[in-house]
């Protein structure tokens, strides 16, 4: 499973990191992806890692704005935003699955194995 924190409320221009701790699976060997769901909106995926954190991809919304980044170490991996904006406001969810052909397919999700149940990430002044 795949458990998210690091959600809350902050003002636009503001920063938040999410962490994702995997449990029952190598990290190491799993790429992960960041989605979200805003109100009366589809979840779209954020960003996406590869397995070994070697390579990354941005939603272009975010790029500049938001980095995605592993550890393998400590079988974490996290989302940190800087420069937030109302329209990033959502339930954010980590998902993880073996090896990087979720990576090849971002921002498709069908593929994942591993979802979290989502932190609420509000951005409102």
């Amino acid at each position: 499973q795949v458990v998210e924190s690091g959600g809350g409320l902050v003002q636009p221009g503001g920063s938040l990191r999410l962490a994702c701790v995997g449990s029952g699976f190598t990290m190491a060997y799993h790429a992960i992806g960041w989605f979200r769901q805003a109100p009366g909106k589809e979840r779209e995926g954020v960003a996406c890692i590869t397995a070994s954190g070697g390579l990354t991809k941005y939603e272009k919304s975010v790029e500049g704005r938001f980095t995605i980044s592993k550890d393998n170490s400590e079988r974490t991996a996290y989302l940190e935003m800087d420069d937030l904006k109302p329209e990033d406001t959502g339930v954010y969810f980590c998902a993880a699955d073996f090896g990087d052909r979720v990576y090849r397919l971002f921002p498709a999700q069908d593929e994942y194995k591993y979802w979290g149940q989502g932190t609420q990430v509000t951005v409102s002044s």
